[in-house]
C-alpha cells in the first residue's frame, strides 16, 4: 500500500543516514584528537584507569625532577669529601715523616697549616645552592616514588647520613708538630681522621649511585606508564583511517537513497492523471 502520510522507506534511509553520520563523526573525533577514549563515556574502567596512571606518571616525573637537585647535592658533597680526603692523606703523609729525626717540625707545620685551609676551602665550598651535606651527620630521608600496593596510596623513601668533614678538619687542626710531646700520637690521630675521611666519601658515593639508580629507573617507568596508556586510549590511526573512507562511502550511499525514498511519493501523482 502507497501513502502520501507515510513513507517508511524515507524512514528506514534515514535512519541509517543518521547512524552513518553518528559513526562519522565519532572517527573524525577520535582522528582528530589521536584518542580512541577522551572520557568515561567511551570506556568508564579504561578511562579510570588511564586516569590514575596519568596521574601517577606526572608524579614520578616531578619526583624525579626533585631528585635531580638532591644529586647534584650529595655530588658536590663526595667532591669535598674526595678532596678532603686527599688532604687528609697528604696530611698523614707529612706526619708520617716527621717521625724522622733531625726534621725541621716547624717547616712540616707549615705544610700541615696550608693543608688545613685547603680542607677549609673545601668544605666552605661544597655546596649546592645552598645544600649543606658535608658539616654534620644527621640523617636526610628523601622520597623516590609511589606505591599503589595493594590499593592504597603511599611514597617510598631512601634515607643517607650527612658527613661531618668539619670535624675531620678540626681533628687535624688541633696537631701541632712544634709542641707535640708525642709524634706517635700524633700520626695515630691523623691516620684516623683520614679513615673517616674515606669512610666519608665512600658513603657519599654510595649514595649517589643509589638516587642515579633510581632516577634511571623513574625515567624508565614513566616511558612504560605513558606506554601503558597509550595502548589503553590512543585510537589506531590505521584502521580509524579504512573507517573514515568507509563511512564516507556509506555516507554518500545513504544520501541517495534517502533522496530516491523521498521521490518515491511522487510517483503516487501517476494514479490520478
Amino acid at each position: 500500500m502507497s501513502s502520501i502520510l507515510t513513507n517508511n522507506s524515507a524512514m528506514v534511509a534515514l535512519a541509517t543516514l543518521t547512524e552513518v553520520n553518528r559513526g562519522l563523526n565519532e572517527t573524525q573525533n577520535r582522528v582528530s584528537s589521536g584518542l580512541a577514549i577522551r572520557s568515561g563515556k567511551d570506556n568508564a574502567a579504561y578511562f579510570a584507569i588511564s586516569q590514575t596512571m596519568s596521574g601517577d606518571s606526572s608524579m614520578f616525573k616531578s619526583i624525579n625532577e626533585g631528585l635531580t637537585s638532591t644529586k647534584n647535592s650529595v655530588a658536590t658533597a663526595r667532591l669535598g669529601a674526595e678532596t678532603v680526603n686527599n688532604l687528609a692523606q697528604q696530611f698523614t703523609d707529612r706526619v708520617a715523616f716527621a717521625q724522622g729525626s733531625g726534621i725541621n717540625q716547624a717547616d712540616v707545620q707549615l705544610e700541615l697549616d696550608s693543608l688545613v685551609s685547603q680542607m677549609t676551602l673545601a668544605i666552605d665550598q661544597s655546596t649546592f645552592n645552598g645544600d649543606d651535606l658535608v658539616n654534620a651527620t644527621t640523617a636526610v630521608t628523601v622520597v623516590t616514588g609511589i606505591s599503589r600496593a595493594s590499593g592504597s596510596f603511599a611514597t617510598t623513601t631512601i634515607s643517607f647520613n650527612q658527613v661531618d668533614l668539619g670535624a675531620i678538619r678540626d681533628s687535624l687542626a688541633a696537631i701541632d708538630l712544634t709542641t707535640s710531646t708525642n709524634l706517635a700520637t700524633d700520626l695515630a690521630t691523623s691516620e684516623g681522621a683520614l679513615a673517616n675521611a674515606i669512610t666519608a666519601a665512600t658513603s657519599l658515593g654510595v649514595t649517589e649511585k643509589t638516587l642515579d639508580s633510581q632516577k634511571q629507573f623513574l625515567s624508565s617507568l614513566t616511558d612504560t606508564l605513558d606506554s601503558g596508556i597509550g595502548s589503553m586510549v590512543d585510537a589506531n590511526m590505521e584502521k580509524e583511517a579504512a573507517r573514515l573512507q568507509a563511512y564516507q562511502v556509506q555516507q554518500q550511499l545513504a544520501t541517495q537513497s534517502l533522496s530516491i525514498a523521498n521521490q518515491a511519493p511522487q510517483n503516487i501523482l501517476s494514479l490520478f492523471r
